[in-house]
């Protein structure tokens, strides 16, 4: 660290700690909602969540080759392999919205057609397999896979659309299919499935919930959770031993070790400043729940009930657009913001804890992870600013409307 940002930080922290009064009870309270809020994270949310996606991340980062995966880009490949491939490379790449953009800008100027190239830039960070499983843990599965399903088929939406926009230029400027080279792997395809497929039965059962009911086929998986998480975890052993070189497995270790120390303190930092700005759910912190509510709720009641707009024109045009409007801000808000990685999730989860509709809710997710102001500016500086306004423009859209579609099902 330099020590200009040195001097940046000393004076922030000084200016905090000089301005803010925290004698206040309310600050007293958002400063107890921070600790709180982070203590119930580490409880219940790393040992058995996040230290096993660490591990199945640094597996992908591993033994999962990017190049086997980015020479379906090329502008030779089939539209449903390239789409295919893209749309679901956040999962195998594991990327962050920062890491993607040398990778997006690699393929795409080495000839990967504009469709596929966005694609990938969208899914890299949007499906990110750590995000993906937080997000189910935290927020619930229902979440979880509306965020994976609807980022996969964005992701295509949003390829084919650049592709189409701008087919021409993008003929132009292929002058032929990317390549890439081969590389020898040290395994059968099946073993690496095997080796995932043990880690995901460990990370899915070691967090399976409670049913509601005590009877039926769930209670009783419920019941022998335990049993299975340590059966895979006993078989991993012996895959490990057999087909896994040491020095493959030091490298797993060393790339899990880089992924926590690149997340744990952010994410951290994220959850405490989720907690006092705006408390855990249903505990209030600096922020008011009533204010949430009334910009982005699911229903405009505390909107009405702030601004004093009375029954009449206003009233019901407002109720008529209020779900429009609430997922349309929370797209626009997402897109310019920047998300550290997995941050999104604990400041979601106190933003719904304090009224956030689902519909909203949805729209944020889609729109924040993967594009902000500081990825703005470096995309428009590889794919030229009517793209970039063009991409962000259908982000934008697109998050509105799955938002919507979102929150009309689950109302």
């Amino acid at each position: 660290m330099s020590d200009r940002k040195k001097f940046i930080y000393l004076v922030l922290i000084f200016l905090f700690a000089y301005i803010v009064p925290f004698t206040h009870p309310r600050v007293k309270m958002a400063i107890m909602e921070a600790f709180l809020m982070l203590q119930e994270y580490a409880r219940e949310h790393v040992l058995l969540c996040l230290v096993p996606a660490f591990f199945i991340a640094g597996g992908i980062a591993v033994f999962i080759s990017q190049a086997a995966v980015v020479k379906y880009f090329g502008a030779e490949a089939k539209k449903i392999l390239s789409y295919g491939v893209a749309s679901v490379s956040g999962t195998i790449l594991a990327v962050c919205s920062c890491t993607v953009l040398p990778l997006f800008a690699s393929i795409y100027q080495r000839g990967a057609g504009i469709g596929p190239a966005i694609a990938f830039l969208y899914s890299g960070p949007a499906i990110n397999v750590l995000a993906i499983i937080l997000t189910a843990r935290v927020l619930g599965v229902e979440m979880g896979l509306a965020r994976a399903v609807g980022a996969i088929i964005f992701a295509i939406v949003i390829g084919l659309s650049m592709a189409g926009i701008y087919r021409k230029e993008d003929r132009q400027r292929q002058t032929g299919a990317m390549q890439m080279p081969e590389e020898e792997m040290p395994r059968r395809l099946w073993q690496d499935i095997i080796f995932f497929a043990l880690m995901v039965i460990f990370l899915v059962f070691a967090n399976w919930g409670k049913p509601a009911s005590d009877e039926g086929f769930w209670a009783t998986i419920y019941a022998i959770r335990w049993h299975i998480a340590g059966i895979s975890l006993v078989l991993l052993v012996p895959v490990l031993w057999r087909w896994f070189q040491k020095d493959e497995l030091k490298e797993w270790v060393g790339e899990t070790y880089n992924y926590a120390l690149m997340i744990m303190p952010l994410l951290f930092a994220g959850v405490m400043f989720a907690g006092f700005f705006l408390g855990r759910p249903t505990h209030d912190a600096i922020i008011p729940s009533k204010y949430v509510e009334a910009i982005v709720g699911h229903h405009p009641d505390q909107f009405f009930a702030l601004t004093g707009i009375q029954q009449g024109a206003a009233h019901n045009l407002i109720a008529i657009v209020w779900p429009v409007w609430t997922c349309f801000f929370a797209s626009v808000s997402a897109a310019f913001m920047y998300f550290a990685t997995l941050t999104e999730v604990p400041i979601l989860q106190s933003l719904m804890g304090s009224g956030m509709g689902k519909g909203p809710a949805l729209a944020l997710l889609l729109a924040g992870p993967a594009v902000s102001l500081p990825n703005m500016l470096v995309i428009r500086g590889i794919i030229g600013m009517k793209k970039t306004v063009t991409f962000i423009a259908i982000v934008i859209a697109f998050s509105t409307v799955c938002g919507l579609f979102y929150g009309w099902l689950f109302v």
